[in-house]
């Protein structure tokens, strides 16, 4: 069965009733080399343990399965569970958690399927989770590389550099992580299309991070959360808006001096070495 042919895959859903859920932002793959060159950038082979998120009818399964990799699948939409039983019943090397992936305790799901092969993680993310599921994916602590298709403005945000698009999602990949987009995926890939074009990420696990606050880490976050917390405002007022009951807006102001940067910058234009910078001068002052 050829899982990316629209009229196979109609068929397919009609004999098992299935019904496209906009809820689950539900867009199924329709152009063969887009599973394939996918599975390719993931590097998936015989030494690794593949979890997927959200696999559909299974194109991107199976070329993740070809390469030998142990793949378990996470499905939230129990209608799709007949389908794949039956579109992934030649594999041995596939099986099926039914369930929402945020629910999940990823890194005994890691211990439990995956033991002794690398962890890693390849999946076409539907857009509407796309933030909270990378989320939970870095902070698990566990997969060496997560490769995603997701949208591609999106993708570019979480890539890019300092400007306008730029935000406290990002500074958050960027330090865990060594992020990079691949190529792009038309709209007309999808079935149903989706109204925008997609992008494939692939995000390495740094062996530490590129900067490393004397604050902590846990106090950097806070600091780049505050600076993106009013975008149209500048950096102190942003700030400001955050740390404003524990230290004056002056103080502040002295902070973002002491760190070489303008009374008028915004937090955008920050890199990872000044919001460290910065959340140390912030510290400090609290602290003292």
């Amino acid at each position: 069965m050829n899982l990316c042919d629209i009229r196979e895959i109609q068929a397919l859903l009609r004999r098992h009733g299935f019904h496209f859920s906009k809820s689950m932002g539900q867009n199924f793959l329709i152009a063969d080399w887009v599973p394939r060159d996918i599975a390719a950038a993931s590097g998936a082979d015989r030494s690794c343990g593949v979890l997927e998120i959200g696999p559909g009818v299974g194109p991107l399964t199976t070329e993740l399965c070809r390469t030998g990799a142990k793949v378990v699948a996470v499905e939230l939409d129990k209608a799709l569970v007949p389908v794949l039983e039956e579109t992934m019943a030649a594999w041995d090397n596939f099986s099926l958690v039914s369930g929402d992936v945020l629910k999940l305790d990823l890194p005994a799901l890691v211990r439990e399927r995956f033991g002794g092969l690398t962890p890693i993680v390849c999946a076409n993310l539907p857009y509407n989770i796309t933030t909270p599921v990378l989320t939970a994916l870095v902070e698990a602590g566990c997969f060496e590389t997560i490769t995603v298709m997701i949208q591609k403005e999106v993708a570019q945000r979480i890539a890019g550099g300092p400007g306008s698009d730029y935000g406290a999602f990002s500074v958050f990949m960027q330090y865990h992580m060594e992020t990079e987009v691949l190529f792009d995926v038309p709209k007309e890939c999808f079935l149903p299309a989706p109204k925008v074009t997609s992008a494939v990420l692939r995000c390495r696990r740094r062996k530490e991070p590129p900067v490393q606050p004397v604050c902590g880490e846990k106090f950097f976050f806070k600091v780049v959360r505050a600076s993106f917390a009013l975008r149209r405002k500048t950096l102190v007022n942003s700030l400001a808006s955050v740390f404003g009951s524990q230290m004056e807006k002056e103080t502040l102001g002295e902070a973002v001096a002491a760190c070489g940067l303008s009374p008028t910058v915004r937090g955008e234009a920050l890199n990872l070495p000044q919001f460290a910078a910065l959340a140390d001068e912030i510290f400090k002052r609290i602290d003292g």
